[in-house]
């Protein structure tokens, strides 16, 4: 698992914060990385553009519509699903939050009756890459997302609504082919 969780990050490179940052202060935002560029909106869903290091990323996102619990100070909260030009990765699912999840507990994509276990790294959790493809498949058929994690102190809960994701994701697929 550390291999996998390894690669993910090599793959990521702290793309999360810029990421979050794109999404908290709109298109344009410059970061150390590169220039986040929104694409459009799709209902709840919006697509953006990132250069890393070189590599042109695509990603829908979309943040959360509720945290549990209340008292906690989430930061932002984003799913998003990235695909990288180079093929580095295709329609990788990911949760970012704003505090350091608990590694030692998996958090869990709950999509109807489909459940998918994330680990963690950091302040980001991942499905398996055996995964990934069921997850964006509910992802675009299913009309809410719940995710399960838990911060030291507690355990947390996030809802994103579904609505626009499947051409949101398609979207931003077609952008890194």
């Amino acid at each position: 698992m550390t291999a996998l969780m390894d690669m993910h990050a090599a793959r990521r490179h702290g793309l999360a914060a810029v990421l979050a940052a794109g999404l908290a202060f709109g298109p344009g935002v410059s970061a150390a990385i590169g220039e986040v560029e929104a694409i459009g909106r799709y209902r709840d869903w919006r697509v953006y553009t990132e250069r890393v290091d070189g590599d042109l990323v695509c990603f829908a996102a979309t943040p959360a519509e509720d945290m549990a619990p209340k008292s906690l100070d989430h930061g932002e909260v984003n799913f998003f699903v990235a695909s990288w030009k180079s093929g580095a990765a295709r329609n990788q699912p990911s949760l970012t939050v704003g505090y350091e999840l608990r590694p030692d507990i998996a958090a869990r994509a709950i999509i109807g009756r489909e459940r998918y276990s994330m680990y963690v790294a950091g302040k980001e959790a991942f499905v398996r890459d055996e995964d990934e493809d069921g997850l964006v498949q509910a992802l675009k058929k299913g009309s809410e997302l719940r995710v399960e994690a838990a911060e030291q102190g507690m355990r947390t809960a996030y809802h994103f609504s579904l609505s626009g994701s499947s051409d949101a994701i398609e979207k931003a697929q077609s952008l890194c082919r």
